[in-house]
């Protein structure tokens, strides 16, 4: 009895919700356009890293081949780009891949999804907004800093120096402005992203103008004797200089992936877009056309100001903290430091509105499943999910308000990756799972049947996938593992890492292999993944090895964090899911208006029929 007890329990964990879920009824307004969507994918994902970041990693990492840096992570980006999109046009729903787990893997892996994205939007909301503060702060001389530093210091560990009222209330007064209406949100959105892109057009062009070819050809000699100023030495001999070889890649090939890896972040944020499945007048084509145009965007002005920047001022003298500034001065244009404070700030605001925005919607669509507190799924007479938002925008201002974000900026790279990972898996998972179409005419089945598979998906293919899919992710878990531990062995060509590599390898391919081999699901999108199934399972193992990077402190933080996350769905969840009451025939009409009709509750419940 205890058995099936536990049998049923886990049966439960991995229920799925159908795509069309009987009693559930959108009061979402549909009123977003394409140029919404890539306004809002564009200001999420272009924020005041591109003012900083193409500095640091062009002096540290990549030298004047950050342009290939960020060429490889845009392409590393638009393999999960093109994930979200296909998702996002055939499940034209809010709750992005929190959704998208759901109805594919099932709902304990969706809970897991959708805390991630929590994770990874409040701390990402509370850090930019503590950006946000602390640039208006350097324009107007560190008024506030100096102030609440003397008169309301916190000396306790893990809290900020002092509190931050300013940052906490611009999370407040966004929070309400989401609140009132999505249509205000994006027009303000637009504005500020219009507003960044001009002034990156006018780095750009300007840093072409006064920029030098003579940057990307610095010889090693020339290193070497400004290594010796900077040690205080009278000759370069022996010198070994500390900004790499020169020349175009001066840290090697090395270096530019490793700066790959670094810019690959610069790309998050696109998500965002697959938030807004139930507001955008059609999903369907809007979504996967603004999740592309928006990375396409993002690329070329990373690409354009890496560029004008390493053109502008040799790399090695480039300022970590504020490159665009400094550059400026250093080619006689000093006063452009001006313009470039404005396009940070508006920068930073469409970053604050990208990361606010997915993260009630995200709330809302948990609430909704009962997998989290179903009072966060009211919306507004304007149908906004008003709840999920002021109590998010909340949560993130309390934390902005007393916390030192620095520490925890890690955790919200896990959150994103993590759901980035989710998704390529659903991917393989949806596109061979059998169709519901096909008659119960299965042909026999031998021990070698799965290399010559029927030509419609059967339950036995779509096992096959799954199964396949499960030992792909622990190979590529072990691959990224060695790659990361025993990197100098293979530099080394030693014998026992190269043997493991190349089993890894093989095992790999030989999987890739066996799940290209099995039917496709005939079931056709607006948007469909290319090169199935090689796409994805690249797109897993750049996540997961981006994941093996972030240190064991940062784990540590995030095991506790998924430790509330799963005692609420434990506690809570599980007794309240809705998919659970559907599937014991107690059906359920999700309204979500502040005001009920009656009639539609009872047309709900009379048209409720047992699920299986």
């Amino acid at each position: 009895m205890c058995g099936q007890t536990f049998c049923s329990f886990l049966r439960g964990l991995s229920r799925r919700k159908p795509l069309e879920p009987e009693g559930e009824v959108s009061t979402f307004h549909r009123c977003l356009t394409t140029v919404d969507l890539v306004a809002l994918g564009v200001g999420s994902t272009l924020g005041a890293g591109v003012y900083v970041l193409s500095g640091e990693v062009a002096r540290t990492l990549s030298g004047p081949s950050i342009i290939i840096s960020f060429l490889i992570a845009a392409l590393a980006s638009i393999f999960a780009g093109l994930c979200y999109a296909e998702f996002g046009s055939r499940v034209p729903k809010t709750g992005s891949a929190y959704l998208y787990s759901y109805v594919t893997v099932g709902e304990v892996w969706a809970f897991i999804t959708g805390w991630n994205l929590l994770l990874s939007y409040v701390i990402g909301t509370s850090s930019v907004a503590r950006a946000w503060s602390g640039t208006f702060d350097d324009l107007i001389g560190n008024v506030m800093a100096n102030y609440f530093s003397k008169h309301a210091a916190m000396g306790l560990p893990g809290l900020a120096p002092y509190p931050d009222f300013f940052a906490a209330g611009l999370i407040m007064i966004l929070a309400g402005l989401l609140a009132f209406g999505v249509k205000e949100s994006t027009t303000v959105n637009k504005i500020f992203t219009s507003v960044n892109i001009l002034v990156l057009v006018f780095v750009i062009i300007t840093g072409f103008i006064k920029g030098n070819l003579e940057n990307w050809r610095i010889t090693e000699e020339m290193l070497q004797n400004v290594t010796a100023e900077l040690e205080n030495l009278t000759s370069t001999l022996n010198v070994t200089s500390e900004f790499g070889v020169g020349g175009f890649f001066p840290y090697g090939f090395e270096g530019t992936l490793a700066g790959a890896a670094t810019c690959f972040y610069a790309f998050v944020g696109f998500d965002c877009i697959a938030t807004t499945g139930e507001e955008v007048k059609n999903p369907q084509k809007s979504i996967p056309l603004g999740i592309v145009i928006a990375l396409l965007i993002c690329f070329l002005a990373y690409f354009g100001v890496s560029a004008a920047l390493t053109l502008m001022m040799p790399y090695y003298l480039l300022n970590i903290h504020s490159p665009l500034p400094v550059a400026f001065a250093y080619v006689g244009w000093a006063a452009a430091k001006y313009v470039v404070a404005v396009g940070s700030l508006c920068a930073l605001s469409t970053s604050l509105l990208g990361s606010m925005f997915p993260m009630p919607r995200v709330l809302f669509a948990m609430a909704r499943d009962g997998l989290i507190f179903k009072t966060l799924c009211k919306v507004s007479s304007r149908k906004s999910p008003v709840v999920a938002t002021l109590s998010s925008g909340t949560v993130a201002a309390i934390m902005a308000f007393l916390f030192d974000l620095k520490a925890l900026v890690d955790m919200m790279s896990i959150g994103t990756l993590f759901a980035y990972t989710l998704v390529a898996i659903c991917i393989l998972i949806l596109r061979y799972q059998e169709s519901e179409s096909v008659e119960n005419d299965v042909p026999q089945s031998s021990m070698f049947s799965f290399l010559k598979p029927p030509s419609y998906p059967t339950k036995k293919t779509s096992n096959t996938v799954t199964t396949c899919t499960a030992f792909i992710i622990i190979l590529v878990l072990v691959l990224t593992v060695l790659l990361t531990k025993a990197i100098r062995n293979l530099l080394l060509l030693e014998v026992w890492s190269l043997v493991c590599m190349s089993v890894i390898l093989l095992l790999m391919m030989l999987s890739v292999l066996l799940i290209w081999r099995q039917p496709q699901n005939p079931t056709k999108a607006s948007f469909m993944v290319p090169f199935l199934p090689l796409l994805p399972v690249v797109s897993v193992f750049i996540n997961i090895y981006l994941m093996v990077q972030l240190g064991g402190d940062t784990w540590i933080r995030y095991a506790v964090w998924m430790a509330v996350g799963l005692l609420i769905y434990f506690g809570y969840g599980v007794r309240n899911s809705v998919q659970k009451q559907r599937l014991l025939g107690n059906l359920v009409n999700i309204e979500t208006m502040e005001t009920k009709p009656e009639k539609d509750m009872t047309k709900g419940e009379d048209s409720a029929s047992p699920d299986s």
